[in-house]
């Protein structure tokens, strides 16, 4: 399995529409880098968050998620309280080739801040925004600043096509828009 160069994801951006926008070159005058890099492309958050709350005092369950665990905001900067989490998505919409898998890495300046991000493999034949998980690991309230970068994919290279992809198997996250909850 090899990992794949700018060159290959331009041109798959381009003839396939594998990143919608697609942006051409790193961007990074005064914000977190975006953008097309060497083996990779770090994608955006999108202005659209999910915080989590506890007022409930709800168990999180993946099998029964309460949707009233997280207070929606739509904003610039997303505030995520003291050792909590926010879900929010990509502004780019992904289409994965069938013989790509896409591995998904936090970037180094909300790392070095204490702040996670965990994006699940982008499987073969999959499409969508990708739905982004940012914990708060600090004692302290934390910062993500929408359009700008959140996390760098990279695209790795199977040796030939699957036999079945996630659109065959009708994977349950297919075309999502916007933020998605978890689903059983």
């Amino acid at each position: 399995m090899a990992i794949l160069s700018d060159k290959w994801i331009r041109d798959a951006a381009r003839t396939q529409q594998m990143i919608e926008p697609f942006v051409e070159a790193q961007r990074r005058d005064g914000c977190i880098s975006y953008g097309l890099s060497s083996y990779g492309y770090d994608a955006r958050v999108a202005d659209e968050f999910k915080i989590f709350t506890n007022v409930d005092s709800a168990v999180v369950d993946p099998k029964d998620f309460a949707s009233n665990s997280f207070v929606d905001r739509k904003t610039d900067v997303c505030i995520i309280p003291p050792n909590s989490f926010a879900l929010a998505r990509t502004v780019e919409y992904f289409r994965i080739p069938r013989d790509v898998l896409v591995i998904c890495l936090g970037k180094s300046t909300y790392a070095r801040c204490g702040i996670i991000v965990n994006v699940t493999p982008l499987e073969p034949g999959w499409e969508g925004h990708v739905t982004l998980e940012f914990s708060n690991t600090t004692p302290l309230p934390a910062k993500i600043y929408a359009n700008e970068g959140a996390c760098q994919f990279l695209f790795l290279q199977g040796n030939e096509p699957c036999e079945t992809s996630y659109a065959d198997r009708a994977g349950k996250y297919m075309g999502q828009k916007g933020v998605t909850l978890p689903k059983l």
